[in-house]
């Protein structure tokens, strides 16, 4: 009886996820068109939409396991701005955001250690083994889980510079990425679909 129950357990957490997936989908490319349709205002503020960008990564960065949608918004913008300043904009503000998950492991928080232990103790395996490496690698990716990895450097005093510049090389292939894709795939999507971009 008790593993029928475990079992719907994991059943409705795999749905959840799979619904949360489709929104994230949803979201991007909803976001996306909205940007492509109000092109011509947003491009009279070029100049904000890096600022703009960079903002919101900060703020998407500064949040410890509670995501705020930067990526969303990085992808949107790429395709109204040029993506090799978009991406490193907005992989400083993220960077600089992910101070607060290494800050949080510097001083020794035991309840992002206890709450997610698991994935806490990989992390930091990861990254006593192969330090900024391994920050590069998972903040190359849309990882949700990557204030871990912060948290982990922290509480292993991994140097504050070496910390920095590995997050944000990859904070920045990531956000680069992001936003060619924007660049490349939100026309792409409206052409198909029979709006002119």
């Amino acid at each position: 009886m008790a593993d029928s129950t475990e079992a719907q357990i994991q059943s409705k957490s795999l749905l959840g996820r799979w619904w949360l997936t489709f929104a994230a989908v949803a979201l991007v490319i909803g976001l996306g068109v909205l940007f492509i349709l109000a092109r011509q205002e947003l491009t009279n503020i070029q100049n904000m939409g890096y600022l703009g960008a960079f903002t919101i990564s900060l703020l998407a960065g500064a949040t410890i396991i509670i995501p705020i949608p930067g990526s969303p918004v990085v992808f949107a913008l790429g395709a109204i701005l040029n993506p090799f300043i978009l991406g490193p904009c907005a992989g400083l503000g993220e960077a600089i955001g992910e101070f607060t998950g290494y800050l949080a492991g510097r001083g020794g928080n035991a309840a992002i250690k206890s709450k997610f232990e698991k994935l806490y103790t990989n992390a930091e395996d990861m990254v006593r083994r192969r330090g900024p490496l391994i920050i590069f690698a998972a903040s190359c990716t849309l990882n949700p889980v990557f204030d871990m990895f912060g948290v982990a450097a922290g509480a292993l005093r991994l140097p504050v510079h070496k910390f920095f510049f590995a997050c944000w090389a990859g904070k920045t292939v990531k956000n680069t990425t992001l936003a060619l894709l924007g660049w490349w795939g939100l026309g792409f999507i409206l052409r198909w679909f029979g709006v002119a971009v």
